[in-house]
């Protein structure tokens, strides 16, 4: 489903994982460095020193060999219904998961074979295989570079067994934090971020004639856009990597990490108007914020050192993006130990927290609801927000893994519905938690590094099974960790009871071009609608998020045009371009040095804003590196 996962660090990890993304590389050789894309921020957008990353635990020194240079040619196509849909399991009671799977035997170091979207390319100006690393950051070895979609070659796969040893590298990236999300609209108090975009979300209902009610988002008298800003990218010494995870939307400001800090911009402009100082680097951010513009983030206590690279992420957070302010900052304990969180999320107004020492959550108001219970055999590893609030909570020993997917109640706690997941699947992720959307890769099965083999659509009242969909890897390109950051998924959504994914890069109709597509599947069925969107020839098309009733979708562009934004109609899968970025060579460069599988992206109200989650020392290759860029119309 992705792109080649990343060489493997000098250390094994404790629990499994997978290394910091890195942003994709233009689909051509990178230009002469352009002139300044904007109007550069006011002075003092300042940052201190770069912090270290932890150092992960041994793993296997011989990197992973070139991925095959063919393209995925799925028996029955791109972007087209399946001859047969998945295999459905019993409405049975819950308890077992899905009939007749044999427990799988866990992988090296007991780790899926899987590579997130946190999983490093070697993109133009950013670190990559053969820089050195500094103490910031564990030292992995060098690879070759490996040739980028859009370039003749076609697809790029690892097998298996490769991607065992590479499945440790996520250590790295579960300890301080990073990724890629997209947030969908919701009503209620734990609303996902309307403007940013992710998978969850009802979507809009239907109008009978089997389209669905509009959205917010309009098709402005011309969407020709310009860049409005960017913001420099920090500077960074010793070789190190620093996570600048999180960005966020209102109405009022663009909000992005930066090192050991949050910075408010001005929407058009790019104008700082605030910064909120922390005492160490964002470990993991909420993508999910309140109908009062409230977050939550974990970060480090202190800033790293050589002599002490890590502090752990112990300090959870309430952020108020409108103020720009900290309300709180709280810690949880196993005896005298304070826990360090593995991810964060919202719901309603109730902020919880994961880790393998087990979960805790706190109101808004500051006051803790529950924390990890000494002696207890299954812990809760992870939650999924929004609209809902679903724990993956780990039962059994290692050798008898069994996660519970629990719809619980955020108030309280309380388990509302239960569904258990057949034995030997070691790691899930939460698509979507209304509806409830659970992501596998069951018996690492997915062969690509996407962690995802299948999808569980499941009933958040009663805790069954809806249905079960197939997603090859071969064919579909979504992708998910699942290893500790439960909600770490991208390239997908859903809304209007179905499941968006985009297929596989393939051939186009030019020569050495490629192209993609959008099909839907019916969460209750587990079968193909019939839907499709055409990314065109050279565009690669990505889900983004819901609106209403329609999907935003972002087009990767070719070598001689700009991306774009298309809005897609949940009933007749017609597109409308809700925003064309410019083609100018400068800008492209910029623009594709970030990617949706790497990088933040945010659309709300026709302005788009691509962001990174990790910041390096600059490479020489672009005189000019940006952490964050927004694009708006004329």
């Amino acid at each position: 489903m992705t792109q080649p996962p990343p060489p493997p660090p000098q250390q094994p990890p404790q629990g499994g994982g997978f290394g910091p993304p890195q942003d994709q590389p233009p689909q051509t050789p990178p230009p002469a460095a352009g002139p300044d894309l904007g109007k550069t921020p006011e002075p003092g957008y300042g940052y201190p020193q770069a912090p270290q990353a932890p150092q992960a635990p041994q793993a296997p020194q011989t990197p992973p060999p070139a991925a095959p240079q063919t393209p995925p040619t799925p028996a029955q196509g791109y972007g087209y219904p399946q001859g047969a849909p998945a295999p459905q399991a019993p409405q049975g009671p819950p308890g077992y998961g899905y009939p007749g799977q044999q427990p799988q035997q866990p992988g090296a170091y007991g780790q899926p074979q899987q590579a997130p979207y946190g999983q490093p390319q070697a993109p133009y100006g950013q670190p990559g295989y053969g820089q050195q690393p500094g103490y910031g950051y564990p030292q992995q070895p060098t690879m070759p570079y490996q040739p980028q979609a859009g370039q003749p070659g076609g697809g790029k796969k690892l097998n298996a067994q490769v991607l065992i040893i590479v499945a440790a590298v996520v250590a790295i990236a579960l300890i301080i934090g990073g990724g890629v999300w997209y947030a969908s609209s919701g009503e209620d108090e734990g609303r996902q971020n309307d403007t940013a975009g992710q998978s969850g979300g009802t979507g809009g209902t239907d109008d009978g004639n089997g389209a669905t009610t509009s959205g917010k988002e309009k098709a402005p008298s011309d969407p020709n856009a310009k860049v409005l800003f960017q913001v420099p990218a920090p500077e960074v010494k010793n070789d190190s990597t620093v996570v600048v995870s999180g960005s966020w939307l209102t109405d009022k400001a663009y909000v992005k990490s930066g090192i050991a800090q949050i910075v408010g911009y001005d929407r058009d402009k790019g104008s700082e108007l605030w910064k909120l100082p922390l005492a160490g680097p964002v470990c993991q951010a909420s993508r999910h914020v309140t109908d009062d513009n409230l977050t939550a983030i974990l970060y480090q206590p202190a800033m790293p050192t050589k002599a002490d690279p890590s502090h752990g992420c112990s300090q959870i957070a309430l952020i108020d993006l409108d103020a720009g302010k900290k309300l709180w900052t709280k810690t949880v304990k196993t005896g005298d130990q304070l826990i360090n969180f593995d991810n964060i999320t919202l719901s309603g107004k109730t902020v919880a927290v994961g880790s393998t020492s087990g979960g805790a959550a706190f109101d808004v108001s500051g006051k803790l609801l529950w924390s990890p219970k000494p002696g207890d055999s299954c812990y809760d590893a992870g939650y999924g927000g929004g609209e809902k609030l679903v724990a993956v909570r780990k039962c059994g020993s290692y050798d008898q893994r069994q996660l519970h997917i629990q719809t619980i109640d955020p108030k309280s706690g309380k388990v509302i519905s239960e569904y258990k997941m057949t034995e030997g699947i070691e790691y899930a992720s939460i698509v979507s938690t209304n509806p409830l959307v659970v992501a596998a890769d069951v018996g690492d099965s997915a062969g690509d590094g996407s962690g995802i083999s299948d999808f569980f659509s499941i009933d958040g009242k009663t805790g069954k099974l809806r249905t079960r969909i197939s997603a090859p890897g071969e064919q579909f390109a979504a992708r998910c960790e699942g290893i500790t950051r439960v909600e770490a998924c991208n390239l997908l959504a859903v809304g209007n009871d179905r499941l968006y994914l985009p297929t596989e890069e393939h051939d186009g109709t030019g020569k050495y071009s490629e192209t993609n597509e959008i099909v839907a599947f019916d969460l209750a069925t587990g079968k193909q609608t019939g839907q499709r969107a055409d990314a065109g020839d050279g565009y690669t098309i990505s889900p983004l998020r819901m609106d209403g009733g329609n999907l935003i979708a972002y087009k990767r562009p070719p070598y001689d045009k700009g991306g774009q934004i298309v809005s897609i109609a949940g009933g007749s899968f017609k597109q409308t371009t809700l925003l064309q970025n410019p083609a100018t060579e400068s800008v492209r460069d910029v623009e594709t040095s970030m990617s949706p599988e790497y990088s933040e992206f945010l659309f709300g109200d026709g302005h788009l804003y691509m962001s990174k989650v990790y910041a390096s020392k600059r490479s020489a290759v672009r005189e000019k590196e940006y952490l964050a860029v927004g694009f708006g119309a004329s």
